[in-house]
C-alpha cells in the first residue's frame, strides 16, 4: 500500500499545572492525544507531539513558600514528577518542557510588544483586595469572611455557598486574607489588557470555520453575542511569573504565556533537531497542521484569547481545537473520600497502564461527553477484549507453529478472502482514529477478534493435531489466524503500544500500517510468550484504598487534615480561632444521627441543595452547601451527623432547621461525616 505525501503535523495537550500530582482525571487527554499522534506516525506523518508544565502563578509561589523552597525548586521536582508519570503510562511526547523557560519569556514579549505596537493593549487602574501582611493582592479565593446578606460564616469572596448571594470581596463581614489571617485592604493598580472585543467579528468567524465541535462552536457564540470583555493580562508582584517588559513590578498573568508555552516548546524541539523549522509551523503562512486536545473547562482561553492574540502577533491560528469531558469514576465525581481520586503513580502500583489507555479508547468519542470509568466493566472489557480475545488468538495456535513446524508459518494462504477482510477493515479504522472515534476504531476491531476467534473455534486445529495427514491443514489454519493476530495488533498499536512491542518480538517483523496487506507466509516467528495478564479485582480494591489513604497523607500536608486528627505547620498559616466558649455551651449541642430521606437541588441555588432527614421519626429540611461535591441521588439513604437543636434560620430558600457537619478545604473536597456501622437515625452522638 503506498501513501501520499507525508503531512506535518503539530499536537499539543493542555499544559498540566505545576502544582501537584498527574490523576487518572488529567491521564484522558494524553491518552487521547497520545493514540491519535502514535496513529498518525504509524502511517507515516510527520508528527510531532509536544507538552510542559505549566509553571506560573500565585499558587506556585505560595505552595514553594509553604514548603520552604524556591518556585524553580518546586516546579523542578513536579516536572520530574509528571514526566515519570507520563513516561510509565507510555505517553510518547517529542518533547516535554516547562513555561518557565528561556523560550517561552522571548515569545511572551514578542508576542505582548507586538500586540502593543498594534495598539491592542489598554491599561486602567482597578481597585483589588489586599493583604497588608503579606504584601500581596488577593484573588476572591483567598478572601473569607461573612456573607453580608445572610450572614453565613467563612464564605469566599465572590459568592456565599449558603445563599447564593454574589458580591465583591470587601462587602463581606470580617474579610480575612486565607492566606494570612490579615483584613485586606482596598488598593489601587495599574492592570493591563489585551482588547479582546475588537477581535469579535475575526473570532465569529474563526469558531465557525470548523476548527471547534458544534457543541462548542454553539456555546461560544453565546459569549460572542452577550459581548466580550476586555481581558487583565498582568498581576502585580509578588508573583511567580515573567515580568511584563519596560514595567517593574508588572507580570504577564499565568494564562498569557501558558498556552506560548506550546511554542516555546517546539522551538525548544527545534533547537534539538536539524530537520524542524519553528516558522514551518507557526509562522502567518505555514500550510502545516495544527492541533490542540483540551478540556472542556478551559475552551475560552484556546477558543477566543488565544486565537485572537496569535492573529494580532501575526502568528498562525490552530487548524482546530478538540475539546473532551470529564472522567467519573462508577458514575460519580471523582471522589477523596471513596477512594475514586486516584493519582496515576497509585494506579501504576497496581494495574498495567495499557488497561486503561484500552479502557478510554473504548469509550472515547469525537464529542464533548464526560467518560465514566466503572471499574467493574473496566475489568471485565479489558479481560473479555484484549486476554480473551486478541491475546487468545496467539496463545491458542503459536504452539502449533513452533512445536510441529518449527516456528515456519505457511508459504501461501488458503483463505485469501478472509484475511482480505481484515486488511480492508484498515481503511474504516483509519477513518474512525482520525476522526477521534476510538470507540467506534476498539468496536469494530473486536468484531474482526471474534471472527478471528470463531474461525479457529470452526476449525479446530487441536483435533486435527491428533489426526495423521493433517499437516498441511493444520499449518495453514495456525498461520492464518497469526496472520489475523498481527492485523489486530496493527490497529490496536496507537493504543497498545508495549503489547505491540511484545508482538513484534513474537511475529519477528515490524508492525506496520502501510504494508499491512503483506501477509506473513513462509515466515519464521519466535516462541509465543505471555502478552497480557487478567485483571483481578482485588488489584482494583487496593488501588482503591491506597487512593484513601493518599488522601488522608495529603490533608495531613496541606493542613486540611480529617477532623480525627490534627495538624499544624510552621510554613501554614493557622486562622484565628473563634471566642472561646464555655464547656456548658458546647453541652447545649445536639448532635444526632440523621438518614437522608431525601436530596435534592434548590432552583437558583448555586451551592445548595435540599436534604430532607429523618431523626428517627422527626423530619427536618436543612440547606447544606454541598452542591459542589455531591449530586443528590448519592446522597439519598445515607446516614450522616447533624446539630439537631440549631435555632432555624429562615432563608431566600426556605427555613433551614439544622446543619449538617461535614470536613474539608471546600469546592469538590467536602466530605459528609458519616457514623460508624450499626448508627440509628435519632441517635444521639455523645
Amino acid at each position: 500500500m503506498t501513501q501520499n505525501t507525508a503531512r506535518n503535523i503539530l499536537v499539543t495537550s493542555a499544559l498540566p499545572y505545576a502544582n501537584g500530582p498527574i490523576h487518572l482525571g488529567h491521564m484522558l487527554e494524553y491518552i487521547q492525544t497520545d493514540i491519535w499522534v502514535r496513529f498518525q506516525k504509524l502511517r507515516g506523518e510527520n508528527c510531532f507531539y509536544v507538552c510542559a508544565d505549566d509553571a506560573h502563578g500565585t499558587a506556585i509561589m505560595l505552595r514553594a513558600e509553604r514548603e520552604g523552597i524556591t518556585p524553580e525548586q518546586l516546579i523542578d521536582r513536579v516536572n520530574k514528577e509528571h514526566k515519570a508519570d507520563f513516561d510509565s503510562f507510555l505517553i510518547d511526547f517529542d518533547n516535554y518542557y516547562s513555561t518557565h523557560s528561556a523560550e517561552n519569556k522571548e515569545l511572551s514579549e514578542l508576542i505582548y510588544n507586538r500586540c502593543l505596537a498594534k495598539d491592542r493593549i489598554a491599561t486602567r487602574s482597578i481597585t483589588q483586595a489586599f493583604d497588608p501582611e503579606k504584601e500581596l493582592f488577593l484573588a476572591d479565593r483567598f478572601i473569607k469572611g461573612t456573607c453580608p446578606k445572610c450572614k453565613a460564616e467563612d464564605q469566599y469572596g465572590d459568592n456565599c455557598e449558603v445563599c447564593s448571594a454574589t458580591y465583591t470581596p470587601m462587602e463581606l463581614i470580617n474579610p480575612r486574607s486565607a492566606i494570612s489571617g490579615a483584613t485586606p485592604i482596598e488598593k489601587d493598580s495599574e492592570h493591563f489588557f489585551f482588547k479582546l472585543p475588537e477581535f469579535t467579528e475575526f473570532l465569529k468567524e474563526w469558531t465557525r470555520s470548523g476548527t471547534l465541535q458544534p457543541q462548542i462552536a454553539n456555546k461560544l457564540s453565546e459569549w460572542l453575542d452577550s459581548g466580550l470583555q476586555e481581558w487583565d493580562i498582568s498581576r502585580d508582584a509578588p508573583y511567580f511569573g515573567f515580568e511584563i517588559p519596560n514595567q517593574p513590578g508588572k507580570y504577564f498573568y499565568v494564562w498569557l504565556d501558558a498556552p506560548i508555552g506550546y511554542m516555546a516548546s517546539f522551538k525548544n524541539l527545534c533547537a534539538q533537531r536539524d530537520d524542524l523549522n519553528f516558522d514551518d509551523f507557526w509562522g502567518k503562512d505555514s500550510t502545516a497542521e495544527l492541533y490542540h486536545f483540551i478540556g472542556k473547562d478551559i475552551i475560552n482561553f484556546h477558543a477566543l484569547f488565544w486565537p485572537a492574540m496569535l492573529s494580532c502577533a501575526d502568528f498562525r491560528t490552530p487548524t482546530a481545537v478538540h475539546a473532551h469531558g470529564f472522567v467519573t469514576v462508577n458514575g460519580k465525581k471523582m471522589s477523596k473520600s471513596r477512594g475514586t481520586f486516584i493519582k496515576a503513580s497509585t494506579y501504576l502500583e497496581q494495574l498495567n497502564p495499557e488497561y486503561l489507555r484500552y479502557y478510554f479508547a473504548a469509550k472515547l468519542t469525537s464529542h464533548v461527553d464526560d467518560l465514566d470509568l466503572n471499574l467493574e466493566d473496566f475489568a471485565q472489557r479489558v479481560n473479555s477484549d484484549l486476554v480473551g480475545k486478541v491475546v487468545n488468538i496467539a496463545s491458542r495456535c503459536a504452539g502449533f507453529i513452533t512445536k510441529r513446524f518449527d516456528g515456519q508459518l505457511s508459504a501461501t494462504c488458503d483463505e485469501p478472502e478472509l484475511l482480505k477482510q481484515f486488511v480492508d477493515a484498515g481503511d474504516e479504522i483509519a477513518a474512525l482514529y482520525e476522526s477521534r472515534e476510538f470507540g467506534k476504531a476498539v468496536r469494530l476491531i473486536m468484531e474482526l477478534a471474534e471472527t478471528a476467534n470463531q474461525y479457529i473455534h470452526d476449525k479446530a486445529p487441536w483435533t486435527l493435531a491428533k489426526k495423521e495427514g493433517q499437516e498441511q491443514a493444520l499449518q495453514n489454519i495456525c498461520s492464518n489466524a497469526i496472520n489475523m493476530f498481527r492485523l489486530l495488533v496493527t490497529y490496536l498499536a496507537p493504543v497498545l503500544p508495549a503489547m505491540t512491542e511484545k508482538s513484534e518480538a513474537f511475529l519477528n517483523t515490524k508492525i506496520s500500517w502501510n504494508e499491512r496487506d503483506q501477509l506473513l507466509l513462509g515466515h519464521q516467528i519466535n516462541k509465543f510468550k505471555p502478552m497480557m495478564t487478567r485483571i483481578e479485582m482485588s488489584k482494583i480494591e487496593a488501588m482503591i484504598e491506597a487512593s484513601k489513604e493518599d488522601a488522608i497523607a495529603e490533608a495531613k500536608v496541606s493542613g486540611n487534615a480529617p477532623a480525627t486528627e490534627t495538624q499544624t505547620s510552621a510554613a501554614t498559616p493557622i486562622e484565628p480561632f473563634a471566642d472561646e466558649i464555655e464547656f456548658d455551651d458546647f453541652a447545649k449541642v445536639d448532635l444526632r444521627v440523621a438518614l437522608i430521606a431525601n436530596a435534592e437541588h434548590v432552583e437558583g441555588a448555586k451551592k445548595l441543595l435540599r436534604l430532607t432527614l429523618d431523626l428517627g421519626g422527626e423530619s427536618k429540611t436543612v440547606f447544606s452547601g454541598i452542591k459542589s461535591a455531591y449530586q443528590p441521588e448519592d446522597l439519598i439513604g445515607k446516614l450522616t451527623v447533624m446539630v439537631a437543636n440549631l435555632k432555624p434560620r429562615k432563608m431566600k430558600f426556605g427555613l433551614s432547621e439544622g446543619m449538617v457537619l461535614a470536613a474539608g478545604p471546600g469546592g469538590k473536597e467536602i466530605w459528609l461525616l458519616e457514623p460508624h456501622e450499626g448508627a440509628k437515625p435519632g441517635m444521639r452522638i455523645m
